[in-house]
């Protein structure tokens, strides 16, 4: 199961990097995707890294401030996120798929913990 983590509060402008960890799975043979939601709103998909290396950015306010990687020595995905804002304020998960990547969350058979992010001043 995914275990997201490294959540917390930060001021706009600020960085925080998401971990998260691949426990009883291999982290190579599988997408990894991060989804987040905010109060009130519907979960949406941040950002997907596949097995094969690529790298994709689903929510448009994300592209040029967040970078997903992955380090398959680790097992562990990472969601870097620079320039913070008050609308990035959420709970955030990690989740698999054996399959592909994508921002439908239909898709995804394991989903681990949230972590909270908070951008507040």
């Amino acid at each position: 199961q995914p275990q997201a983590s490294g959540g917390g509060l930060v001021q706009p402008g600020g960085s925080l990097t998401l971990s998260c960890a691949a426990s009883g799975f291999t982290l190579t043979h599988y997408n990894i995707g991060w989804f987040r939601q905010a109060p009130g709103k519907e979960r949406e998909g941040v950002a997907c890294t596949s097995s094969s290396g690529g790298r994709f950015i689903y929510v448009g306010s994300g592209k040029g401030r967040f970078t997903i990687s992955r380090d398959n020595a680790k097992n562990t995905v990472y969601l870097q996120m620079t320039s913070l804002k008050p609308e990035d304020t959420a709970v955030y998960y990690c989740a698999r798929a054996p399959n592909v990547c994508s921002g439908y969350d239909g898709i995804y058979d394991y989903w681990g913990q949230e972590t909270l992010v908070t951008v507040s001043s």
